[in-house]
């Protein structure tokens, strides 16, 4: 009954004798009478149970809480007070429910982020397979330059068969090690890492000259002066000039083909991997993509039955918080009518309204 129908019954004088016989209490316990507790939503979340509270008798149906907002407004009492007691019932009522979602939102929360770190990996190995595909071989030389690493390798052994057969008639005995210690004092230019001819930005200096032509021409000299006594002028002549140049470019010929030899060897044997790369790493790669995707495709069906366990609980859980905001609008609507009327009434006539 509404504070208004009160007024008109008082005005009227016609109180019905079947109306209940309430009083004016200056603050009311909330646990007047005992109804059975509100059965919980079903759920499987491990939270601990809360006990229920009892129902008070002012919020099993809207008359009863018109009523009480009346009888607040015309007495001393804050509406606070029932307003939090309103709030305390509705919060003991929503407590599993309001577990029951938030742990239910967790687990979504934790499946969307394994599903988001699967995409991530899925993305990284398919940009590696993209660039590993786009990857070419190398270009080399491999069996060009072992060629003219062997043909440099036959001109020392000859250029050194040549100084043993002309130093032979004057070291009969030890022309074999004489003709190594002359071949190898000849390419001792073998050790400076670039010849002078093909540098064009460095200075060239006496020394440089020394070291790159002295220790060659030297060698090539005694060769001449070996050969002279046993040949004839034009023939220890030449002989001079071929082992001067052989001497002076062999070395450097041979380090060089050297040098390529490796890199081209360093190369031929990336492009080894890289054709076994193709294959194995590919392979791998798309046996765990095809992993990664199983694996999303689970967890988004387990996310998809979460949320529809999820429907439920927020469903109740927004009727009740809606329920709470509609009980309180509704005592305070009645208190605030109730509190403007008290001052325009006598101390007899409120305690005639609540009789």
């Amino acid at each position: 009954m509404s504070f208004l129908d009160r007024l008109k019954n008082w005005f009227r004088s016609e109180i019905p004798s079947d109306v209940p016989n309430y009083e004016a209490p200056a603050v009311v316990n909330e646990a007047q009478n005992e109804v059975s507790t509100p059965d919980a939503p079903a759920t499987e979340v491990p939270v601990q149970p809360t006990e229920a509270p009892l129902t008070p008798f002012w919020l099993e149906n809207e008359d009863a809480l018109r009523d009480e907002g009346v009888i607040f407004g015309l007495s001393e009492s804050k509406a606070e007070e029932k307003i939090a007691a309103i709030r305390n019932y509705f919060s003991h009522k929503t407590a599993n429910l309001e577990k029951t979602v938030e742990y239910l939102s967790e687990k979504i929360g934790e499946l969307n982020l394994f599903i988001e770190q699967k995409e991530t990996r899925i993305n990284e190995l398919k940009e590696k397979a993209l660039v590993l595909e786009n990857r070419e071989a190398a270009t080399h030389y491999l069996p060009r330059t072992i060629v003219g690493l062997l043909l440099s390798l036959a001109m020392c052994v000859g250029n050194y068969y040549l100084i043993d057969e002309s130093i032979q008639p004057n070291f009969p005995q030890n022309h074999l090690f004489i003709a190594v210690g002359i071949l190898l004092a000849g390419m001792f230019n073998l050790f400076n890492p670039k010849s002078l001819f093909h540098e064009k930005d460095t200075p060239v200096s006496w020394r440089n000259m020394l070291e790159e032509v002295g220790m060659p021409l030297a060698a090539s000299v005694f060769v001449f002066v070996q050969a002279l006594e046993h040949q004839s002028v034009a023939r220890s002549l030449a002989l001079l000039f071929f082992t001067f140049f052989l001497f002076l470019f062999a070395g450097k010929l041979l380090l060089s083909n050297l040098t390529v030899t490796k890199n081209d060897m360093g190369l031929w044997l990336s492009n080894r991997r890289l054709e076994k790369d193709k294959v194995r790493k590919a392979d791998g790669w798309e046996v765990e993509l095809n992993q990664l995707k199983n694996e999303i495709d689970q967890q988004r069906v387990q996310k998809w039955q979460i949320i529809d366990e999820l429907k439920a609980p927020e469903a109740e859980l927004k009727r009740l918080n809606e329920k709470r905001d509609m009980m309180i609008k509704l005592f305070e609507s009645e208190f605030n009518l109730a509190r403007s009327y008290r001052e325009k009434l006598t101390n007899k006539q409120i305690k005639k309204i609540l009789e």
